[in-house]
């Protein structure tokens, strides 16, 4: 199925909410990339390469240490936007290496979501992505779904749901809820469906999205 999700370039990895400033870091995927996902100290959100670049430990080991990145094996330390090699704890007084510096994603964060380009050009996100997720909705869950993203697009599609040629979201009904699906194409047999809702949290309508969402991984998967 030929949608604009499919050939979407900003992917939607994480909830905002779910990145604290100068604290967590989360693990995350887009097209089998394996990505950090970190906060710096002065609130911006951070997407890398999930590998040190000194010894390929993950990132997602280490601390985030104020606007750096600190890796667990050795404690280099990375800045934030830049990627850029700053402090070699072990050496205080010795310069650190300018040719050492992690990878970097353009990363933006609209409609309550982090979203990441993994492609260097144009890195301008589109005004869009805003328009994802309705104002005031409430986020229902991460749907995890083995099977790949172009399937969980269709099986979507058959019940119902519009792709926004815009957002790439999917709007319609899961369970009689209003619902917003963000498709994360995570690896080549491993979706993420990031579902939205105007329902209130613990409202029946907000446990009946949740019921219709593992009904529709089952089917997914069962599909093999």
């Amino acid at each position: 199925m030929n949608t604009p999700q499919n050939t979407a370039v900003w992917h939607p990895v994480a909830r905002s909410a779910d990145l604290h400033p100068g604290d967590n870091i989360v693990a995350g995927f887009a097209e089998g990339q394996e990505l950090a996902l970190w906060r710096a100290a002065d609130g911006t959100a951070q997407a890398w390469e999930n590998r040190c670049p000194h010894r390929s430990v993950r990132f997602t080991l280490g601390q985030v240490i104020d606007n750096r990145l600190a890796c667990a094996y050795h404690g280099w330390q990375y800045e934030a936007g830049s990627g850029q090699c700053a402090s070699i704890p072990a050496h205080p007084a010795m310069p650190a290496p300018r040719n050492v510096c992690a990878k970097t994603f353009a990363a933006t964060e609209a409609a309550g979501m982090l979203w990441v380009r993994l492609s260097p050009e144009m890195p301008t996100a589109p005004a869009a992505l805003a328009d994802a997720v309705p104002t005031g909705w409430h986020f229902c869950r991460t749907l995890t779904v083995r099977a790949p993203a172009g399937t969980v697009r269709e099986a979507l599609a058959q019940r119902g749901l519009l792709a926004d040629a815009t957002s790439g979201a999917w709007r319609g009904q899961l369970g009689d809820a209003n619902t917003s699906a963000l498709v994360l194409d995570a690896q080549p047999r491993l979706a993420f469906v990031h579902l939205w809702t105007d329902a209130a949290p613990g409202s029946a309508a907000m446990q009946a999205l949740h019921t219709a969402a593992r009904s529709l991984r089952g089917d997914i998967e069962a599909l093999g």
